[in-house]
């Protein structure tokens, strides 16, 4: 007997106003001309196809003719820009087989070790939009069980090589990241314009923030645009000898972007999945020197000293691999950096250490000059031991500024609103006595309710820092928004639990750089 024809007649392409995130969505209509329900039960993701162009989809059903008539293929907004065919155009719709290389996450479900192909595989298929969450989640809780150093250098490389990647006309191309955590902490904004300042090339590309109030890119947009294309970004480095541009957008390790997404709803955070994470972009980007940023906290991604050193074993064991030269720098974890948290916020902070002013946030701008430091002694022609000096020489000049200015003007002017929100009210202290203690992440989280970083007016902005006296009603922190709803929230939980612990000790000295 012959096998059933799967192949239906074809559709017209209707693009649907739904923006569904990260997952391609195809809605059909039940009386759908090309719906058989003997064909599509039990499949949950269907194949498109024009030519030899094929979409893979997450199908959904409707009885709404308004929405999907018997004729029409709708896509969701994600679906039909990847897919990149007009309105109209003619779709063939088949039920979709599942990926080869799930056989090799059963595997590793099962305990077995990939091999380089396999995870290679699994790399495409994610990055081709190929699995659904479900696969995804998979395949990351297999890997937080175990991952052994050949899995995680073959999951960077496969990684990097998925989607673009940058190359550039100089031996030394330097980098930072920070592995996050920390409320404000907007050191990159500040070392980017000092290190290519002095001359060296720092090409950085930043996320968006996904459970912190802003991520870099979030900020540097209230100031310039910062979703370039590859094209884009190379005019401004080359230009400007750095950029602060948003990652997303340049293609880079996209398999990263999708596994992310799907890792922090499930709270999974394992080390090997935080390096392969970095260093896929990093590799991608052509970084060849990289400083890390590790803040140490009771309510930071890394708790202790023990955690640290493990983490960055592990990313100098994945640079050596890969010709990258990597630096890890243990800071400060149990406090906020600067005083605004959230992206209107953190870009003024940002601005006023760069212009000098007086009442800039002192901490910001120490941490950000040693960490510039850092980077800048990678410069053979600077004497050992002098980058503080030099970087602390440019801030003060006003050169730092100036080439903020420059690398602003040619990123281009921000397409977002930058008026920090019109709704405020502070939050105060429960008693008299010393700031002994700040949580990072119940601070985040009620920036986040406020409405950062979407409102980008929205956040945090911080009076009091551990060490600082204070009486019993006594401004600690004041807390904005652009809308009703959510101020009336965030405010609610911040005098409910404002993330301040206050007594009569005085905490150790605090120590930003080691």
């Amino acid at each position: 007997m012959n096998a059933p024809d799967l192949t239906r007649p074809p559709l017209t392409i209707r693009r649907i106003s739904l923006d569904t995130g990260r997952e391609n969505v195809a809605v059909i209509s039940r009386r759908s001309h090309a719906l058989r329900p003997d064909v599509f039960r039990g499949f949950s993701r269907v194949e498109l196809r024009i030519g030899g162009k094929v979409l893979l989809a997450t199908l959904m059903i409707t009885d709404d003719d308004a929405l999907i008539g018997p004729d029409e293929l709708g896509l969701s907004e994600p679906a039909f820009r990847r897919f990149a065919e007009p309105v109209g155009s003619a779709v063939s719709v088949t039920p979709a087989r599942s990926p080869a290389s799930l056989d090799a996450v059963r595997a590793k479900i099962q305990g077995h070790t990939l091999s380089a192909a396999e995870i290679t595989a699994i790399v495409d298929d994610l990055a081709h939009f190929r699995y659904s969450d479900m696969e995804i989640a998979a395949f990351l809780i297999s890997a937080a069980r175990f991952t052994s150093t050949d899995e995680l250098l073959a999951l960077v490389g496969a990684m990097a090589s998925v989607g673009t990647k940058l190359a550039w006309d100089t031996p030394i191309v330097v980098d930072k990241h920070c592995i996050g955590g920390i409320p404000g902490n907007r050191t990159t904004m500040v070392v980017v314009p000092i290190v290519a300042a002095h001359g060296l090339l720092i090409p950085k590309t930043s996320s968006r923030a996904i459970t912190s109030p802003a991520g870099t890119a979030d900020t540097m947009e209230v100031l310039a645009r910062v979703d370039l294309d590859v094209e884009q970004m190379k005019r401004v480095v080359h230009s400007c000898g750095g950029c602060l541009v948003w990652g997303g957008h340049v293609n880079l390790s996209p398999a990263d972007d999708i596994l992310i997404s799907v890792e922090r709803p499930l709270s999974l955070d394992t080390p090997e999945q935080m390096v392969a994470s970095i260093m896929s972009k990093k590799l991608a980007a052509g970084s060849t020197r990289l400083l890390i940023d590790f803040p140490v906290g009771p309510s930071a991604k890394v708790a202790n000293a023990n955690e640290a050193m493990r983490l960055r074993k592990l990313f100098e064991f994945v640079g050596d691999h890969f010709g990258i030269g990597v630096e890890v720098v243990t800071t400060d974890g149990r406090q906020p950096i600067g005083r605004g948290i959230g992206p209107v916020l953190e870009a003024r902070d940002v601005m006023a250490v760069l212009g000098n002013e007086p009442d800039a946030p002192a901490d910001l701008r120490e941490k950000s000059l040693r960490l510039a430091a850092h980077l800048l002694e990678y410069d053979p022609k600077l004497r050992g031991g002098t980058g503080y000096a030099r970087a602390k020489q440019l801030l003060d000049s006003g050169a730092a500024l100036k080439k903020m200015q420059q690398i602003i003007d040619a990123q281009g002017p921000s397409p977002c609103p930058a008026e920090l929100g019109h709704l405020a009210a502070d939050v105060l202290a429960s008693a008299d006595g010393v700031v002994n203690g700040i949580d990072c992440l119940r601070i985040n989280r009620l920036a986040r309710t406020a409405g950062a970083p979407v409102a980008k007016g929205a956040g945090i902005d911080l009076f009091k820092k551990i060490g600082d006296r204070v009486e019993k009603g006594e401004p600690l922190y004041r807390v904005y928004a652009s809308d009703r709803a959510e101020f009336d929230l965030a405010l609610a939980a911040a005098q409910t639990e404002s993330g301040y612990s206050i007594n009569h000790h005085t905490p150790a000295d605090l120590d930003l750089v080691s």
